[in-house]
């Protein structure tokens, strides 16, 4: 794995403490060719089962629009399909892009996953569109709407707090349910803005690993206590792609690797099946691009992700990992997510 994050002196332990590290998942709710959205729905259900019994903290789907090769566009609706079809798993939005909505539509809208699924839900909040500079007038966003994101993380959480006696306007359902939220980025400006409100925080390094190191330590920092969270929580995102051998994890790994090339082509597709040789698929440029954005990534076999996650930790410092296994095969994917969860059961926190 290429380096990218910086390297943190692990925290003295006393013998008597024994903790792993927590890890959950981001589903990109992928469709694949030959596949539909139906599909690809019902399999993130069936992940979001068996992540489950695996020990996984979280299962988050995001707010994409007008991409082929995503079936999570409406994260609401699909967060309630994978949270009906599981007990105990946290599942939530990683995350909603809040410039794009109303806060008194994602109140009512988490409220409701809320009072469905009491104390399983999570929302995490972007203020990117998620989506092309066309699809973002479709959805009628001001394109000055997210200078106001603050305010409107400020009103969610009023809406979500317990209804005051003679407010006006209130969530129903929403108002009480305090849905914990998070802020998601992949600049300093969502870590300063989670540790002024004192709220945890997901970073995007799983594409985006540039401001890693600044904002995790402009997080910690900054950090103010909240009534929601006490100290800093830093989730950080990583690609893992793990098969029983090296060589089946990197020729798994293509499918994603063809993902972000086809993206520098301008090209949103349909998920593509692995190939043998990614060198025939791009160029020398962008390979260059694909390998940045892919730079937290580990790929291998059990022992090669077990070394792979804890020099992760040991540059980090995260206290969650968000973990993107981007497999094509369903049950390919599903081993893989398995290996992780085996493996991060012997792998402590820093």
């Amino acid at each position: 794995m290429k380096r990218c994050g910086y390297t943190r002196k692990p925290h003295n332990q006393s013998n008597k403490e024994v903790s792993v590290i927590p890890i959950s998942i981001l589903d990109l709710v992928r469709i694949r060719e030959g596949s539909d959205a139906r599909a690809a729905l019902d399999n993130a259900r069936d992940l979001a089962r068996h992540a489950e019994g695996w020990q996984y903290r979280r299962f988050w789907m995001a707010e994409h629009h007008n991409m082929r090769g995503i079936a999570s566009a409406a994260t609401a609706v699909a967060i309630a399909h994978v949270a009906a079809g599981t007990s105990t798993i946290r599942v939530g939005a990683g995350g909603v892009m809040l410039p794009n909505h109303a806060p008194l539509v994602i109140a009512e809208q988490f409220g409701t996953l809320a009072s469905l699924f009491p104390g399983r839900i999570d929302l995490g909040l972007g203020r990117a569109p998620g989506t092309d500079q066309i699809t973002t007038r479709a959805l009628r966003r001001d394109p000055a709407s997210a200078e106001s994101f603050p305010q409107d993380v400020l009103e969610l959480q009023a809406f979500l707090a317990p209804a005051e006696v003679g407010q006006r306007i209130v969530a129903v359902p929403g108002h009480g349910t305090q849905v914990p939220l998070w802020i998601l980025g992949s600049s300093t400006f969502g870590a300063q803005l989670a540790a002024e409100l004192g709220l945890p925080y997901a970073f995007a390094s799983h594409f985006a690993p540039d401001s890693l190191e600044m904002a995790l330590q402009l997080y910690r920092a900054r950090f103010k206590p909240s009534a929601q969270q006490a100290k800093p929580h830093a989730m950080v995102g990583v690609n893992i792609i793990a098969a029983d051998t090296d060589a089946e994890a990197r020729r798994l790994a293509t499918t994603q690797q063809m993902s972000f090339t086809d993206m520098h082509r301008g090209v949103r597709g349909l998920s593509k099946p692995p190939i043998d040789d990614i060198e025939t698929y791009w160029s020398p440029l962008e390979k260059a691009q694909a390998s940045h954005m892919l730079a937290c990534s580990i790929i291998g076999s059990p022992e090669t992700v077990r070394a792979g996650i804890e020099r992760f930790l040991l540059q980090t410092g995260a206290d969650e990992l968000m973990i993107v296994s981007d497999v094509f095969d369903h049950q390919a994917r599903l081993h893989s997510y398995e290996l992780i969860a085996e493996v991060a059961r012997g792998v402590q926190p820093i």
